[in-house]
């Protein structure tokens, strides 16, 4: 499993979920995470990278489970429980 983390593929959807999640919790704790009229910079590169990071899943999906069914499973659970983190608080939080 850690040798398909180490992939550009495997690592990528985590990091981008991690690059989300870190400023989303830290604004649910000081309670400035609140919807706004005006879209900043971050929604953008949230309503593109989101959706990237879903190419780049199904991409590792296609490329690993073949080969490494057992790893990549693991990974791809890895995988979709960051990205379903960001979009429950997304969802919850009415964003």
């Amino acid at each position: 499993m850690l040798q398909l983390l180490k992939r550009p593929t495997g690592f990528l959807p985590l990091a981008i979920s991690v690059a989300f999640l870190v400023p989303m919790v830290v604004g649910l704790a000081q309670g400035t995470l609140v919807r706004e009229g005006d879209e900043g910079s971050a929604a953008h590169l949230f309503q593109l990278l989101m959706p990237l990071q879903l190419v780049v899943i199904a991409w590792f999906a296609a490329s690993w489970l073949p080969k490494h069914p057992r790893s990549a499973a693991q990974v791809l659970c890895l995988q979709g429980a960051a990205f379903f983190a960001v979009l429950s608080i997304v969802y919850f939080r009415h964003l």
